[in-house]
């Protein structure tokens, strides 16, 4: 008998063992994205990292850190983090159009006239509603990510939208954006991020659209001899996590890892602008593309040309939305 009640409090004494080894195992949080570390999206991640390791819970959250599509590509990356396998991303915000509608508002061509109406959008009482759109789905928007306006490349100068006719433009999956380019008579190929800069140096497409920042930190400028000044769009993301793993966090743990992203996003929003004026400057200066400004007369032709596309959309994406969006405009 005594040999048994030994045995079952050796029984126990590992268990007991065993459960605060697990408890004391740190929470991952692999970060999935696509683009270069040293873009705004890829120093926000870094700085995510940074500030978790610095936080009262950085013994407890280990933050990874994958960029330049090295686990999945935004066309995955959903998919995977309602599978678990990812805990945060964040995807333009054309990769939700399978999981809402609302979120396409983003995309319609020449509705923001800069960044600061986006601001003044993204943080109204409709911009914050948008975040949690998506949680019925599993996935619940943290808060939204800047990059920038996108500007036209091509392998050709485009200065009215009758230069676009008949090219092929790489576009991210998103039905707004096929639009936007099928009213200027233009075919637009739903392709990965990762293959974009293949296809410019290979010409199985003829151009693109981005932001300076990643039109320089991906090379795409040394494949594409015109870039158009058109600010014809917006290039955001929406960093994302799975509801359960987000809400599963321990309540002394969430708070300090929301502070930390928090702090990431408003930092990477900070440097969104520099970078883009900053890679400009860096495109101007190699010589190897020639950014082309667009008078007022030919940016109104691509105003007119484009804009059907919110009446196109309007019943899925909600007039009310649409109109909110447009008023951020007003200041």
């Amino acid at each position: 008998m005594r040999t048994l009640k030994l045995a079952s409090l050796t029984t126990l004494a590992a268990g007991v063992m065993m459960a605060g080894s697990a408890l004391a195992d740190p929470i991952t949080i692999k970060f999935s994205h696509v683009v270069a570390e040293n873009t705004p999206k890829g120093q926000m991640a870094e700085k995510f990292k940074d500030l978790v390791e610095q936080s009262s819970v950085g013994d407890r959250v280990d933050v990874e850190v994958y960029p330049n599509s090295q686990l999945y590509g935004d066309d995955q990356v959903l998919e995977a983090m309602l599978l678990g396998d990812v805990q945060l991303a964040a995807p333009a915000l054309s990769k939700f159009q399978k999981y809402t509608d609302q979120l396409q508002v983003f995309d319609l061509p020449f509705l923001f006239e800069d960044m600061d109406a986006v601001e003044r959008f993204q943080s109204s009482e409709t911009g914050q509603k948008l975040l949690t759109s998506l949680e019925s789905k599993g996935l619940l928007g943290l808060g939204y990510l800047h990059n920038g306006m996108k500007q036209l490349s091509a392998s050709e100068p485009l200065r009215v939208p009758e230069d676009a006719a008949g090219k092929k433009f790489r576009i991210m999956t998103s039905d707004v954006l096929e639009a936007q380019f099928e009213a200027v008579d233009a075919a637009p190929l739903k392709k990965p991020f990762s293959e974009v800069f293949m296809m410019l140096q290979t010409q199985a497409i003829d151009g693109q659209e981005n932001t300076y920042s990643n039109i320089y930190s991906q090379n795409f400028y040394e494949v594409q001899p015109y870039i158009t000044e058109s600010n014809h769009g917006l290039l955001d993301y929406m960093v994302v996590s799975s509801a359960s793993f987000w809400n599963g966090l321990p309540d002394d743990v969430r708070p300090e890892v929301e502070k930390a992203l928090d702090e990431a996003v408003a930092y990477g929003n900070e440097i969104a602008a520099q970078e883009n004026q900053e890679a400009k400057q860096a495109i101007i200066d190699s010589g190897k593309s020639e950014i082309i400004e667009l008078t007022a007369e030919q940016r109104q032709q691509w105003v007119d040309a484009m804009k059907p596309v919110w009446e196109q959309f309007s019943d899925a994406i909600g007039q009310d939305v649409i109109d909110a969006a447009a008023a951020s405009n007003e200041g």
